[in-house]
C-alpha cells in the first residue's frame, strides 16, 4: 500500500489492465470509465433548483497514457458529465453537460527494489488527503463522495496546475506538491488572482495492508470575482486558508476501511474566518465475487454555517468483470436551515472499457 500513490500518480487509476501494459518499453494505453444513474431526491425539490424529485444523468472519464520510455510517459484524466449528476448538483440551477480536465502531466520516474521516485508537471489532482485516490466511480465503493470532498467543497477534486514529487523508501511514502491556486478554489491558468499553494502528505505502512498518514495544504484561496469576497477585505494574496487531515487505511481478507479526520481554517476580515472540522469513515466488505456492502458515516462541524451529518450505503454487484452495479441510499442531517433532513436514492451503472497498444 505504501507505494499506492506512485502508482496512482502514473496510471491515474489501479488497474491490472493498465499495469500490466506498461511492461512494454513504449506504447498507448486508454482506460475509460462509463457511468449511468437514476437519482431520487428531495433536494432536487427544494430551492434554488426547485425541480422534480428524479433526475437522470452521465459521466465518462477517459484516461490516456502514452509511455515514451522506461521513464517517461505522459497520462491524462479527462471527464464528461451531464448536470446534475453529482449529488451536490442537485442543490443548483441549470442542466446540461460539462467537460473538465482533472490530470495532464509529463512524467519521469525510477523505481527500484528499495523504493521509487516520480515527478509531474501539468495538471493535477490536490496532493491534500487520500480519497482523490478513489474518485472513479469504478474504484469508488459508494455513489457519493464525503462532506469535505467535491465542486463547492473545501477540497475540490478539479485540477490544478503545477508540480509534484512522489517517492517511497521502505514502508514510507511521501509527496510535495506546488500547484497555481488552492484546492479549496482552483483557477485556470487564465483567471486572475492565482497564487502559489503548497500541499503534500506522508504516510507509514505499519504491515501489509495498514497504514497511517498525514497530508496538509497551504496558500490564499480567494479571488476578487468570487461571491465570497466582500467589499473592503484586504488583497486576497494577505489570506491563506490552510487544511491538515490524518488518513487511515486498513484491508484484511473481506474487509476494507478508509478514514479520514481533517480541519481547514479559511482566513477573512470583514467577516468571521471560516473554519471547518470535517471526517468520514467508511468501511466494504465483499460477501462473495460478485456481491458486496459499503457504507459511510461522514460529519461536519462549521461555526458559521452549523453541522452535518451523513450517513451512506451502497449494495454492489458486479454482473461481469467490466461492468458494476450500485444501489446507494444517502441520509443526510443539517443542524440549521429550512431543510434538516435530506434523503437520496440513487443506481448507478458503471462499465469500464481498455484498450492499448504497445511497442517493444
Amino acid at each position: 500500500m505504501k507505494k499506492t500513490f506512485v502508482l496512482w500518480a502514473l496510471s491515474v487509476v489501479l488497474c491490472p489492465r493498465f499495469l500490466a501494459a506498461q511492461e512494454a518499453d513504449a506504447g498507448l494505453d486508454l482506460r475509460a470509465t462509463l457511468s449511468g444513474q437514476a437519482v431520487a431526491s428531495n433536494i432536487s425539490t427544494q430551492d434554488p433548483r426547485s425541480g422534480p424529485v428524479g433526475t437522470v444523468g452521465f459521466r465518462s472519464v477517459f484516461y490516456p497514457t502514452w509511455k515514451i520510455s522506461d521513464h517517461w510517459a505522459v497520462t491524462g484524466a479527462w471527464q464528461l458529465y451531464s448536470r446534475p449528476y453529482f449529488y451536490g448538483d442537485l442543490s443548483t440551477v441549470g442542466y446540461g453537460a460539462n467537460g473538465d480536465l482533472i490530470q495532464a502531466t509529463l512524467n519521469y520516474s525510477r523505481v527500484s527494489d528499495k523504493g521509487s521516485i516520480l515527478f509531474r508537471a501539468g495538471q493535477l489532482t490536490t496532493a491534500f488527503g487520500s480519497f482523490p485516490l478513489r474518485y472513479d466511480d469504478a474504484n469508488n465503493p459508494l455513489v457519493d463522495s464525503p462532506i469535505e470532498y467535491g465542486y463547492y467543497s473545501v477540497v475540490s477534486t478539479l485540477g490544478l496546475a503545477g508540480a509534484q514529487i512522489d517517492a517511497t523508501r521502505g514502508k514510507w511514502d511521501g509527496r510535495a506538491q506546488f500547484v497555481n491556486s488552492s484546492p479549496a478554489n482552483p483557477r485556470s491558468l487564465f483567471a486572475h488572482d492565482q497564487y502559489g499553494n503548497w500541499a503534500g502528505g506522508a504516510g507509514y505502512t505499519i504491515r501489509q495492508g495498514f497504514r497511517i498518514g498525514v497530508s496538509g495544504y497551504r496558500g490564499p484561496y480567494l479571488n476578487r470575482q468570487s461571491a465570497y469576497f466582500f467589499p473592503g477585505e484586504v488583497n486576497p494574496s494577505l489570506l491563506p486558508a490552510s487544511g491538515l487531515g490524518l488518513e487511515i487505511e486498513w484491508a484484511h481478507r473481506h474487509w476494507n476501511v478508509q478514514g479520514e479526520l481533517q480541519k481547514f481554517v479559511l482566513p477573512y476580515t470583514v467577516i468571521p474566518t471560516f473554519r471547518q472540522q470535517p471526517g468520514y469513515a467508511e468501511v466494504k466488505r465483499v460477501l462473495q465475487p460478485r456481491w458486496y456492502v459499503a457504507a459511510r458515516s461522514g460529519y461536519s462541524r462549521e461555526y458559521a454555517y452549523g453541522n452535518e451529518q451523513s450517513l451512506e450505503a451502497t449494495v454492489g454487484f458486479r454482473p461481469n468483470r467490466l461492468q458494476l452495479i450500485k444501489a446507494d441510499y444517502e441520509l443526510d442531517h443539517f443542524s440549521l436551515g429550512e431543510y434538516h433532513f435530506d434523503k437520496t436514492f440513487a443506481v448507478q451503472i458503471v462499465t469500464t472499457l481498455h484498450f492499448s497498444a504497445a511497442a517493444k
